[in-house]
């Protein structure tokens, strides 16, 4: 495991992960710090918030076959037998704003459950103008 590969992953994110970075960075979500690309063990975490000991882990249709779920399990399970709880997000809940304003507030409700923050609000609807019926997803940059 090492920096520079974190680095090259942070660096070639795919377009879920730029798009859940916008709102997860800066202390975005209700104060809570996330970090990208995280290194665990033998494991690098999509985004990691230490605070709250949670994991966010976007996941494409390759997590849908059963070797890859099989090798996601075994992971999920060591992370947790270090107290790291595992969120795992399909990346087509980000393409809709309704999906991210819902990956928002549960992901905001976990992390008070586990860390909470004295006086803080759900955050607020997702900022960005509804998307049109039939339109693509933003495209990658």
């Amino acid at each position: 495991m090492s920096t520079e590969r974190a680095r090259q992953l942070r660096r070639d994110s795919t377009w879920a992960e730029r798009r859940l970075w916008r709102v997860l960075r800066s202390r975005r979500l209700a104060g809570y710090k996330f970090r990208r690309q995280r290194i665990e063990g033998r494991y690098y975490l999509d985004f990691y918030c230490h605070e709250a000991k949670v994991v966010v882990e976007l996941d494409g249709s390759g997590h849908g076959f059963p070797d890859q779920q099989q090798h996601d399990a075994s992971r999920d399970a060591w992370l947790a037998a270090r107290g790291i709880l595992v969120k795992r997000v399909w990346n087509h809940q980000l393409v809709r704003t309704e999906g991210r304003e819902n990956l928002v507030e549960n992901l905001w409700r976990l992390l008070q459950e586990r860390a909470p923050h004295p006086d803080n609000v759900p955050p607020p609807p997702y900022r960005r103008a509804p998307d049109k019926p039939g339109s693509p997803p933003e495209p990658s940059p």
